[in-house]
């Protein structure tokens, strides 16, 4: 058995990690499995911020770098290279969706949007919608989801954009107000909840 103390990570070391990888695309994630080298020090804020040691990642090509390998396992997030896993802390989803733009028009429209660190995804059978109530407050928190299982909070001038296009339809015998995208409706409020 060594006396050598378990490294603690670090994100200079995970950048070092990454540095042999191809330049394009995101990195395959979803097929590493390195094992478990414990917490770092790092936040995803609820507005989409990164902080390292309770200071804010001010380098955008660091967070995306770092965004690309995030992954989500058994509700916990890591940042994953091909030799290690650390887990990090997200206040509430790890993406920030902040644009939103529209190709078409009614159920043949296309809602595509995209988040802080620059992922693009289009509303659809692969990237849903939803949307949930505050239990107290009652307000609205918008999602969609990004890949593997994590979504994007939609920002607020975000979310006010896709309310203008919402229409209200009746599923399985409730009236919703919602979008469409791709073909598929998208409820995010009780037409009753309106009045």
């Amino acid at each position: 058995m060594s006396d050598t103390p378990p490294k603690t990570p670090t994100a200079q070391g995970l950048t070092a990690a990454l540095g042999a990888l191809p330049p394009k695309g995101l990195p395959p994630v979803h097929l590493w499995n390195p094992p478990f080298c414990g917490d770092m020090d790092m936040r995803i804020a609820r507005d989409g911020t990164w902080f390292h040691e309770g200071t804010p990642i001010g380098r955008p090509g660091m967070v995306k770098m770092f965004s690309s390998i995030l992954k989500l396992e058994d509700g916990r997030f890591y940042l994953v290279t091909p030799v290690e896993k650390v887990g990090i802390t997200v206040e509430d989803a790890p993406f920030l969706a902040i644009d939103l733009s529209v190709e078409g028009h009614g159920r043949d429209q296309r809602l595509i949007f995209r988040t802080k660190t620059e992922d693009e995804v289009v509303a659809g059978p692969d990237h849903a919608l939803r949307v949930e109530q505050g239990a107290t407050s009652g307000e609205p928190s918008p999602y969609i989801h990004i890949r593997g299982g994590m979504e994007a909070l939609i920002d607020r001038k975000t979310f006010y954009r896709l309310v203008d296009l919402g229409v209200h339809e009746t599923v399985d015998g409730t009236g919703w107000f919602g979008v469409w995208s791709q073909g598929l409706f998208f409820p995010m409020i009780r037409s009753a909840d309106l009045t």
